[in-house]
């Protein structure tokens, strides 16, 4: 194929295939979570086709990419579409700061009487003080303990810090073409990222169980689950992403000038580390 003609996939079933898969997932968990329990099935169902459309549509993309249809401009596309995917993730957890910045510096002072409007505390909330953290007037979800940043926080803190350092190393061994040093610190990333993801697990085992803090223990619970939760969704979406580079790594792909699929990931992984941070320091320090 000529380098200066645009390359043009052929037709692919695989976003419909998606598609379905999405809408059995959403509407299966809609469904669960308002009490249908063979919904679960059908949310499960949905999963199952995603995973499967994601193996196979990224196996085509591979599988073109190798055979060296892609010119410049497609790699532009690709970087493009990483760009405003990553974008997008920036919008998503921007609103859940948001939540957390509107609960602790808006409602929470207005609800404690700290507002001219001397009804919200005296009548409605009479006695309620503007603390953080709180779980609200109502005390929703009875007693708990905040998390404290030091112990595993700081740990995973550590542990992310560490891998965005790998992850360079990983990303000049490509560019010098040395693949051991790239196989030893790209496997060093996904390792990490992977114990960051345990580490969370049992951290959230020990507030459940040892705290009594839970999603449902009032705002500082609901914001708390909800970031960092979501966070550790996509450390682990990432390392699977990392753990696959590196296997197409083990076969020989990615040249110092072509490895665009190891670009994007490494430019995810950062992502999830500066969000980390903010995370850290909003979530368990102030």
């Amino acid at each position: 194929m000529s380098n200066n003609r645009y390359y043009v996939p052929s037709e692919s079933y695989w976003p419909i295939v998606g598609s379905i898969g999405l809408l059995f997932t959403m509407v299966g968990v809609s469904t669960w979570l308002n009490g249908s329990s063979p919904a679960f099935w059908l949310f499960m169902l949905g999963v199952t086709i995603v995973v499967v459309m994601l193996f196979g549509w990224f196996a085509n993309v591979i599988a073109e990419s190798e055979s060296g249809v892609y010119n410049a401009q497609v790699d532009v596309s690709f970087r493009m579409g990483m760009f405003w995917f990553i974008f997008s993730e920036v919008m998503f957890f921007s609103a859940f700061f948001g939540a957390l910045f509107y609960a602790r510096n808006m409602s929470i002072p207005w609800l404690g009487g700290d507002s001219n409007n001397f009804f919200t505390n005296l009548i409605l909330w009479d006695g309620f003080e503007s603390t953080w953290p709180t779980n609200g007037p109502a005390d929703v979800g009875g007693e708990y303990e905040s998390m404290p940043p030091f112990g595993l926080p700081l740990i995973n803190t550590a542990l992310l810090l560490t891998s965005s350092v790998t992850i360079t190393i990983a990303h000049h061994a490509l560019l010098q073409g040395q693949r051991a040093l790239l196989k030893v610190f790209l496997a060093l990333t996904f390792l990490l990222g992977f114990i960051f993801v345990y580490l969370q697990g049992v951290e959230y085992i020990h507030a459940y169980h040892e705290m009594n803090l839970k999603l449902t223990s009032g705002i500082y619970g609901s914001t708390f689950f909800m970031l960092t939760g979501f966070h550790g969704m996509h450390v682990t979406i990432g390392a699977i992403m990392l753990t696959i580079i590196w296997l197409r790594v083990m076969k020989g792909h990615f040249t110092p000038t072509k490895h665009f699929a190891f670009e994007a990931v490494a430019w995810y992984w950062h992502f999830v580390d500066v969000v980390w941070i903010g995370l850290y320091v909003f979530v368990y320090w102030l």
